[in-house]
């Protein structure tokens, strides 16, 4: 997929590095579980759940909308801090001088979760990058253009896959239109794990 700011690095974490992440992971949610934000207008639930490690982590729900902050929104407490594997990856992939501040943390599983079209535009940073990598089954990705009715191409997301949205690609409209169940057997109850490196802050 040729596009500017867009890099695909397939095959970027080894099986051994995966399986040390997700015990990392496992830790992460034992302090801050899993939960299923809201749709700001109609309340409806996600088909995916989330959760988050850093100084902040990227919450919705119908009263408030789409938002960082620095606490869980059901235990009220702070989100645990990302772990060093993390700020190595990003590091390494992006140069960037400043560090991330959310590990955003979705979990792909049960009834044909996916994500729809849309921008990652909640940051008042838009010049750094955002790092995405993929753990467990793998995923149809959608990327399209600059606005939601552009063209779109699809690429596939398998466990260990890392991707950057940067420099013209960093507003590109992108998606999950579906996971291919038992692709992987990464996560011992299936599904994917995608976490997504962001700097929210200037």
């Amino acid at each position: 997929m040729n596009i500017h700011g867009f890099d695909f690095h397939t095959g970027y974490l080894d099986r051994k590095a995966q399986e040390e992440l997700v015990d990392c992971l496992r830790q992460i949610v034992q302090k801050a579980p899993f939960f299923r934000p809201q749709m700001p207008r109609t309340g409806k639930p996600f088909s995916v759940e989330m959760t988050s490690a850093g100084p902040l982590g990227w919450v919705c729900d119908k009263r408030n909308g789409y938002r960082y902050q620095n606490f869980h929104p059901a235990t009220e407490n702070p989100w645990p801090p990302m772990p060093g594997v993390l700020l190595s990856v990003w590091q390494d992939l992006t140069g960037y001088d400043k560090l991330p501040e959310c590990c955003l943390i979705n979990l792909y599983r049960g009834e044909k979760p996916k994500m729809g079209l849309h921008r990652d535009q909640d940051e008042h940073d838009l010049d750094a990058p955002v790092v995405s990598i993929s753990l467990g089954d793998t995923a149809v990705f959608r990327m399209g253009g600059k606005n939601r009715s552009d063209p779109t191409r699809s690429i596939k997301l398998n466990s260990g896959d890392a991707v950057t949205f940067g420099g013209d690609a960093r507003l590109n409209y992108h998606g999950i239109d579906r996971i291919i169940t038992n692709s992987s057997t990464l996560l011992r109850e299936g599904g994917r794990i995608n976490l997504t490196l962001r700097r929210v802050n200037l």
